[in-house]
């Protein structure tokens, strides 16, 4: 099966979960299930965009240009009084401004005079004044579902007086690290025939940076019960398989979960590295099943496990692929019969692919940042071609 036709299917199944409400302060990263509607206005008074003196325009079009000084306005202030012919109010930036002021005369242009100050403004210049509901109105959408809480998009919500906000439920994931050698890492050592564990907290970061809640981290031996019997007792909506997912004679991964119900959307992709990978469904969980060589097993991670925890989270599973077009700092040999993902480092002047390309390397991975994308049978192409190109 091709990639794009894998990618197909997995986004076809990655349908949003339940809804839920949670505290603004609580949601950075997470995706709305409904809109932001903004409470109040803002600002909610005509204020001052400068610090200065707020006057009326009608009496700098008069030719008044000293003003007797009748008060101050700070941000914060909760009433003002009403402000006469030939009277200026200091005024600080975000204050609102007091009745019948129209302008705010920054301060770089007033002097102190006797009894008050003199103004050099132009009337014909800006007012430096925001009007009320001038950014936006109680009432208007200012996030819509789907969209993604940022730190930008925060600030949005927080300044329409949001303070709850309904979003999809995010991914509860267990990672399944699979191999009689698999130790965790830091205790490997301590027994020649153990293999730290390379990828459960790689694998871990990528699904929290997709949306889902910290996943549960289990390390069982090459023992098909054991692998089934993890997987039936515990409630999540992601089970990813590290591991087992050849056809070697301790490869049960598949095997293990046919015998509990596994339902196949697809296994054996024409891709390199990763042709093992596979998805499916047991009962209302997803399934993913990662080749054991590290390269191989992040590659997969990166192109099918995230996009499925985005569209779990409320997200366009396929829009977590943004592909770049890069020039490629090196020749690149002609393609083989499987669509290959290279792993590379970007750099100020486009995407240098790394010679070695080993499945199970794990050196390189510390200054892998990208992915290149190259087509079956692709010709061999000069550096400084365009490449797509994916943020690791």
């Amino acid at each position: 099966m091709s990639f794009d036709r894998a990618l197909e299917i997995l986004a076809a199944q990655a349908a949003p979960l339940g809804r839920e409400f949670a505290a603004l302060a609580t949601v950075g990263g997470r995706r709305l299930a409904a809109p932001v509607v903004a409470g109040i206005d803002a600002p909610r008074r005509d204020c001052a965009a400068m610090d200065g003196y707020a006057v009326r325009s009608a009496d700098l079009v008069a030719g008044i240009t000293r003003f007797r000084e009748a008060g101050t306005s700070f941000a914060g202030t909760a009433t003002m009084g009403e402000l006469r012919r030939g009277d200026a109010w200091r005024i600080m930036t975000g204050a609102a401004l007091p009745d019948g002021a129209d302008r705010v005369v920054m301060i770089e242009r007033c002097q102190a005079w006797a009894e008050g100050i003199e103004v050099d403004a132009d009337p014909a210049g800006k007012p430096h004044v925001r009007l009320q509901g001038s950014d936006f109105r109680a009432g208007d959408v200012l996030l819509h579902p789907g969209a993604l809480l940022t730190p930008a998009a925060l600030v949005a919500a927080a300044a329409a007086d949001v303070g709850r906000v309904e979003l999809w439920r995010q991914p509860n994931v267990l990672l399944l690290s699979t191999g009689d050698e698999i130790a965790a890492p830091g205790t490997a050592r301590s027994r020649s025939h153990l293999v730290p564990d390379s990828l459960g907290a790689a694998i871990a970061h990528l699904c929290r940076s997709a949306g889902a809640v910290a996943p549960s981290l289990l390390r069982v031996g090459d023992a098909p019960d054991l692998i089934a019997g993890a997987c039936a007792a515990t409630d999540c909506d992601v089970i990813v398989v590290i591991g087992g997912a050849s056809r070697g004679d301790r490869d049960h991964g598949r095997a293990a979960l046919a015998s509990i119900g596994l339902d196949m959307a697809f296994a054996d992709v024409a891709m390199k590295p990763g042709k093992p990978a596979w998805y499916g469904r047991l009962d209302t969980r997803h399934v993913i099943g990662l080749p054991g060589n590290p390269t191989a097993a992040l590659t997969v991670a990166r192109l099918f496990l995230v996009p499925l925890i985005t569209g779990l989270s409320g997200g366009n599973a396929k829009s977590a692929l943004r592909w770049r077009m890069l020039g490629t700092r090196t020749p690149l040999q002609a393609n083989g019969p499987r669509e290959s993902f290279l792993c590379a480092e970007e750099c100020i002047d486009g995407v240098a692919v790394f010679g070695d390309q080993d499945a199970s390397g794990q050196r390189r991975l510390a200054r892998s940042t990208s992915l290149v994308r190259r087509p079956a049978n692709a010709p061999a192409i000069a550096s400084g071609s365009q490449v797509p190109t994916l943020d690791l």
